[in-house]
């Protein structure tokens, strides 16, 4: 069965924590959202602000329905207009009954839904490494509507006050995540280089998702150029083009992240998983992975272990 990269990335993510917060805000008013370790999905639901990060040239005005994805250990702030007074989020938050905060003074309102996501990074590593640190996000195409629509979908949950509330708006919480991904995915696509760029190319997404199906396999570039029904020199060409790499340096940065995987959630041992990712021994993985990373996968095990829960 051919497998989609996208959704085998999405899998295996695994959300371990999402929050949803509506925040409605009266000029003057500012609220800083400091790095942490985790995203920060915001729509702009009515009236506007400005946005203003040190990863952003300048300032930049929202207004209405304008949404916008910041990913992990990234900080940013929004204002009504600069000097005004800014409140940290976490206090703001932490002090407001339910899903709801108020801030600011009396005058114009611009109401702000925010969720956050804690999820596990080394599964989100080969999205988050093509998105820039602050991503605008298009609502305006099929995918940027359905992710508006369970916005609003939240939203009534949460003014409902039903019973099961809190747990229909965790799950719904995840979707939200996930649909905002996939917009990502949708605008990443559109002109810039990187896997999710050749995925939307007809004549290499049939080879890229044979490929994902089976890692393990021995690929090779002829093998790979007749899955796409192309030569072997225009296939390499117009890999290295939508890509950035060529189509066997592909193949190992996405074993090495399925390395990392499997290093991190199961106790395998290098051996077992060097078979499982197409490597004929556990010393020619392990040769591999420190070419990669500057570590053997032993030490990036030990390294990278989650703690034990207390």
């Amino acid at each position: 069965m051919e497998m989609d990269p996208i959704d085998d990335l999405l899998a295996t993510m695994r959300i371990e924590d999402a929050r949803y917060v509506r925040v409605d805000a009266r000029a003057p008013w500012g609220i800083s959202f400091p790095p942490r370790h985790l995203a920060r999905l915001v729509l702009i639901s009515s009236g506007s602000c400005r946005l203003v990060a040190d990863t952003l040239p300048g300032p930049q005005r929202l207004e209405a329905n304008d949404c916008f994805l910041v990913r992990a250990g990234v900080g940013f702030t929004l204002q009504d207009e600069t000097g005004s007074e800014v409140v940290d989020c976490d206090g703001l938050i932490s002090q407001a009954p339910g899903n709801a905060a108020r801030v600011g003074g009396d005058g114009e309102l611009t109401r702000i839904v925010s969720s956050r996501f804690a999820f596990d990074s080394v599964a989100a590593e080969p999205l988050f490494a093509l998105l820039p640190p602050v991503f605008r996000l298009n609502l305006d195409n099929t995918s940027g509507q359905l992710l508006r629509g369970t916005f609003d979908l939240i939203a009534r949950e949460s003014a409902a006050g039903a019973l099961g509330g809190g747990f229909i708006m965790s799950r719904l919480s995840d979707v939200l995540f996930v649909q905002a991904l996939r917009t990502c995915c949708t605008d990443v696509g559109s002109g810039t280089v990187g896997w999710i760029a050749a995925l939307r190319d007809p004549r290499l997404a049939v080879a890229m998702r044979e490929l994902h199906a089976d890692l393990a396999h021995p690929w090779t570039v002829d093998e790979l150029a007749r899955k796409a029904g192309m030569s072997r020199s225009a296939f390499a060409a117009l890999f290295k083009e939508k890509t950035g790499d060529t189509p066997l340096g592909y193949l190992t940065s996405w074993r090495m992240y399925r390395v990392k995987l499997l290093l991190r959630e199961t106790p395998l041992s290098v051996q077992e998983i060097a078979v499982r990712v197409g490597y004929d021994t556990g010393s020619a993985l392990s040769r591999a992975f420190s070419n990669r990373e500057g570590v053997t996968p032993g030490a990036w095990r030990m390294r990278s272990a989650r703690p034990a829960p207390a």
